[in-house]
């Protein structure tokens, strides 16, 4: 598995070795922006797809349970459309599922936040403002959005948060010292649903119900009729396959408050 560090230190020789060669006129100059360009696309890969745990480990399924158990998490709300109907097909199917939620949203809907929790799901940090380039932000603007809304949902709830999900699944270096700062656990997925692309709600469908099985952790977002009607349907295949969502920290035997 690629790391960030390991990754670093092998094209820092490499690089040193090729320069040398280059500057003692014993080869071209074309290894070293070939180097160059190797390293900058591993990294790019690497912080845009999470489950490459190359900037840190983020927790992304529990294939050992024992237990026939996935787990529904849903990103960006709450949102006061879609949330209460998403509680509603999971009461209905007895199910249990994880949001991690948006800072600025909680603020604007904070009784669809203590309806989550009273309802036994678990809820995550999302950010506070879900930015465009949270990617690009430096550390103290990270912990500042991670703690804005931790505090804010200590405030509602009493509950002090220690799941997160890395907006847009991008990680950094910067995010992975928020996460060791802060202390808690960075939670990717290995069933993404893509349900916030142009595909139809058959199609996302279809890409879930022809992976999953237990122990996987499902990317879906609060945030569209295309969800609820994916959602519905998802629920009955799970019940058909006997399998039975919980809650993210309940699947990956962790903690979801400190």
């Amino acid at each position: 598995m690629l790391k960030r560090k390991r990754t670093n230190t092998v094209a820092l020789l490499l690089l040193l070795f090729a320069v040398a060669v280059y500057f003692l006129e014993y080869g071209p100059l074309w290894p070293i922006f070939i180097i160059l360009f190797i390293w900058f696309a591993v990294t790019l890969f690497g912080s845009f797809f999470i489950r490459w745990n190359y900037h840190l480990t983020s927790k992304h399924s529990n294939k050992d349970t024992t237990y026939q158990w996935v787990s529904i998490t849903f990103d960006d709300g709450p949102n006061t459309e879609f949330t209460p109907r998403i509680l509603e097909l999971l009461a209905k199917f007895g199910a249990k599922a994880t949001f991690f939620c948006v800072g600025k949203n909680i603020e604007q809907h904070p009784e669809i936040l203590k309806q989550l929790i009273s309802q036994g799901h678990s809820v995550g940090n999302h950010t506070y403002s879900h930015s465009n380039n949270f990617g690009f932000l430096p550390l103290d603007k990270v912990l500042n959005e991670l703690k804005q809304t931790e505090n804010l949902v200590h405030s509602l709830t009493g509950k002090k948060m220690k799941l997160y999900r890395p907006a847009f699944g991008v990680t950094n270096p910067q995010i992975a010292k928020a996460v060791q700062q802060l202390k808690v656990h960075s939670i990717g997925w290995n069933v993404r649903s893509l349900d916030t692309t142009f595909r139809s709600e058959k199609t996302i469908l279809k890409r879930i119900t022809n992976t999953v099985s237990k122990g996987d952790v499902i990317l879906l977002h609060d945030t569209s009729e295309k969800t609820i009607v994916v959602l519905e349907q998802l629920l009955l295949f799970l019940r058909e396959k006997n399998l039975g969502s919980v809650t993210i920290d309940r699947l990956l035997e962790i903690e979801a408050y400190a």
